[in-house]
C-alpha cells in the first residue's frame, strides 16, 4: 500500500465577555504537526491587553518552546490601527516562534468583531443594499478593515475605503 501523506488543521477562536469591564479571546490551533493556544483579557472599552498567555504543546521546532516571555510584552498594548505591526515587533524581540504571532493577531481580531455581532444582525437581506451597509459599517470603525476576508484588501466592500 502506498504511504499517504495526511494534515489537517483546525484553527478556532472564541470571545467570552467575562463583565462589563472584561473579555477574554483564546485562539486555537490544531494540526497534524503542532497544537497551540493562545488567550488573551482584554479590558473594555479601551481595549486595552491585560495579560496574554499561552503554550505549545506540540510543534515541529524549538522556537516555539518559550513563549510566555513575548506573551508577556503584550501587557499593555491597546487593540487597534496598527495592531499587526505592534504584535510582529514585540514577538519578534524575544522569539522566532512564526506561530505566535498570528494566534496572538487572531485573537485580537476577534475582539473587534465580536462589537459586530449585532450589526450582522441587523444588515439588509438584498444583496446591494448589503454591501453598502457593511460598506458604511467599515467607514465608521476603520478596526475592521483586514480583520477578516470580508474587509481584506481587494474585496468590493473595501473600495474607497482608505486603510489606517
Amino acid at each position: 500500500m502506498p504511504n499517504i501523506l495526511y494534515y489537517s488543521r483546525i484553527r478556532s477562536t472564541n470571545v467570552e465577555q467575562i463583565d462589563d469591564q472584561e473579555l477574554v479571546s483564546t485562539c486555537h490551533l490544531h494540526d497534524s504537526m503542532q497544537d497551540a493556544w493562545v488567550r488573551i483579557h482584554v479590558r473594555l472599552p479601551e481595549l486595552e491587553i491585560l495579560s496574554a498567555e499561552g503554550k505549545f504543546a506540540r510543534f515541529g521546532h524549538q522556537d516555539c518552546e518559550r513563549i510566555g516571555e513575548a506573551l508577556e510584552q503584550m501587557k499593555g498594548v491597546r487593540i487597534g490601527a496598527g495592531i499587526k505591526k505592534i504584535i510582529r515587533g514585540l514577538t519578534a524581540e524575544t522569539t522566532t516562534c512564526a506561530e505566535l504571532p498570528v494566534l496572538v493577531e487572531e485573537c485580537c481580531h476577534s475582539v473587534i468583531l465580536s462589537f459586530t455581532k449585532e450589526a450582522l444582525k441587523d444588515a439588509p437581506r438584498k444583496e446591494e443594499q448589503s454591501r453598502e451597509y457593511f460598506k458604511q459599517m467599515l467607514k465608521k470603525n476603520i478596526r475592521l478593515y483586514n480583520s477578516c476576508a470580508v474587509f481584506s484588501p481587494g474585496s468590493p466592500l473595501v473600495e474607497g475605503v482608505e486603510p489606517p
